[in-house]
C-alpha cells in the first residue's frame, strides 16, 4: 500500500513493535486439514462465476482485525481527521500455465510495513470515484500497471490494518506486461506466485506471537525466498474462503 499516511499513534507500535521479525515467530500449525479449492474455480471462467454468483461464505476475522477494533485505531484516526479508506488490487495474471498473483515488496525505509510483501494499492484520494479507481490508480503509480489490461471481477470484504486503514481488496484478471515501472521510493521489487500455491491450505501457516499484551495469531505463506504474511496473507485467506466453498 502506498506510503502516504502520517505517523501512527502509540497503539500501532504496541501491535507491531519496531524491528518485529515475523519470520522468526514459531509456526503454531499448518492448515493441512482444510478443504482444497477445486481446480476449475481457479480458472478465469470459474473466478468470474464465483464473484458474480457468490455462495454463502464467512470471511475470516484475524487477530489483526480484532486488535484494530478493540483499540479503536480507525475511529481515532477519523476523529483526528485522517483518511482511513484504502484499496488494493489483487492482480491475477493470465498466464498460459495458470493464473499467478502479482505481488510487490515494499522498500525498507517506509514508515508503515517496511520491507513487507503487499498488493499494489493505497489510500483513497479525493478524486477517486470508487475503490476500483483507487486500486487501478495506485497500481499504475506504484508498478506501472496498465489499467486497460485489467478486468475487475469483484471485491473481497474490507480488511482492517494496524496502520489504521480499512482496505477494500479489488480482484482483477490482468494481462501480463513485459516489464513493470516500479516507483523507486515505495516498491523494491515485483514478483509472481502461482494462484494454486496460495490457495492450497497446506501452504498456510499459523504463527503465534507472544508479548506482554498477550498472544496474537497471524498467517504466513512462505514461497521460495519470499515471506508473505500479515494483511496480505489475511486477504488471501479470505479469497481462499470464498473459493473453497
Amino acid at each position: 500500500m502506498t506510503q502516504k499516511s502520517s505517523s501512527p499513534n502509540q497503539t500501532f507500535s504496541v501491535a507491531v513493535p519496531a524491528g518485529f521479525d515475523a519470520q522468526a515467530i514459531p509456526v503454531h500449525e499448518v492448515c493441512f486439514s482444510q478443504p482444497k479449492v477445486a481446480t476449475h474455480v481457479m480458472e478465469p471462467l470459474g473466478l468470474r462465476d464465483r464473484f458474480q454468483n457468490p455462495p454463502v461464505w464467512e470471511p475470516e476475522i484475524t487477530d489483526e482485525n480484532r486488535h484494530v477494533i478493540a483499540s479503536d485505531i480507525i475511529q481515532n484516526r477519523q476523529a483526528a481527521g485522517k483518511i482511513t479508506q484504502a484499496a488494493v488490487l489483487i492482480p491475477l495474471l493470465l498466464k498460459s500455465d495458470g493464473l499467478s498473483v502479482l505481488l510487490t515488496k515494499r522498500t525498507d525505509h517506509l514508515h508503515d510495513h517496511a520491507g513487507q510483501i503487499s498488493f499494489p494499492g493505497g489510500r483513497m484520494d479525493p478524486g477517486d470515484s470508487s475503490p476500483n479507481d483507487t486500486a487501478l490508480r495506485e497500481s499504475e503509480e506504484e508498478i506501472g500497471l496498465d489499467r486497460q489490461g485489467v478486468e475487475i471481477i469483484g471485491h473481497l470484504p474490507q480488511y482492517l490494518t494496524v496502520s489504521g486503514y480499512s482496505v477494500t481488496p479489488v480482484v482483477g484478471l490482468v494481462k501480463p506486461q513485459a516489464e513493470y515501472a516500479l516507483e523507486a521510493f515505495e516498491v523494491a521489487d515485483v514478483f509472481e506466485v502461482p494462484l494454486h500455491f496460495l490457495m492450497d491450505p497446506a501452504n498456510h501457516q499459523v504463527r503465534v506471537w507472544e508479548s506482554d499484551q498477550g498472544s496474537r495469531r497471524f498467517y504466513s505463506m512462505p514461497y521460495e525466498n519470499r515471506f508473505i504474511w500479515g494483511a496480505t496473507a489475511g486477504m488471501l485467506r479470505n479469497l481462499y474462503h470464498l473459493l473453497k466453498v
